[in-house]
């Protein structure tokens, strides 16, 4: 069950990252097409909404690959100078502490984004439920991702360190043959 949860881990870093690309060569055009456009000719209406909406986007996602390779920021001065066992405690409940902040963002992006399923985009008459859709799914995954740190952290397997992609070397590390 570990190794799977460890290869679902890896996998949504694999997925986002080119995502995230795409969606950062996506917003350089546009906004390229919106400055020489304004230049040149006249302006492009929807350069300008389509790079706001990239951006929402690439927000979302990129912090849900943030929150998978452990680059958020966290103070962990207090937790570190702690023994083992009441680390680990603490861990955990800060984990718990994330899942449930997270839960709440996914019921209140629904919300929202059910909120604002009538509204159009000016432009490109776009369904405003699609560009909040992002919010809900964001920190679902990141939801899900919090509840594979909490299981590791159950099994008694040592917490992925900050700014660690999950790999095989470390899915190997975080999942021995003898635990699975």
């Amino acid at each position: 069950m570990l190794k799977g949860l460890a290869w679902i881990d890896r996998m949504v870093g694999t997925v986002l990252k080119p995502v995230v690309f795409a969606g950062m060569a996506g917003l350089t055009a546009v906004i390229t097409l919106q400055i020489v456009s304004r230049l040149f000719f006249t302006s492009v209406s929807w350069t300008e909404e389509v790079a706001r909406f990239l951006l929402i986007w690439i927000t979302f996602i990129g912090a849900t690959l943030a929150w998978q390779q452990g680059r958020h920021i966290a103070v962990t001065l207090l937790r570190d100078n702690l023994p083992p066992m009441l680390r680990r405690i603490t861990s955990g409940v800060a984990i718990l502490v994330a899942i449930v902040f997270l839960l709440t963002l996914t019921r209140i992006g629904w919300q929202y984004m059910n909120m604002q399923s009538f509204q159009k985009s000016p432009s490109l008459r776009l369904k405003m439920t699609y560009v909040y859709a992002v919010m809900p799914a964001a920190a679902l995954v990141m939801a899900g991702l919090s509840a594979i740190d909490l299981i590791r952290l159950i099994a008694g397997l040592p917490l992925r360190e900050a700014h660690v992609e999950m790999d095989e070397t470390l899915e190997h590390d975080l999942a021995p043959e003898d635990r699975t």
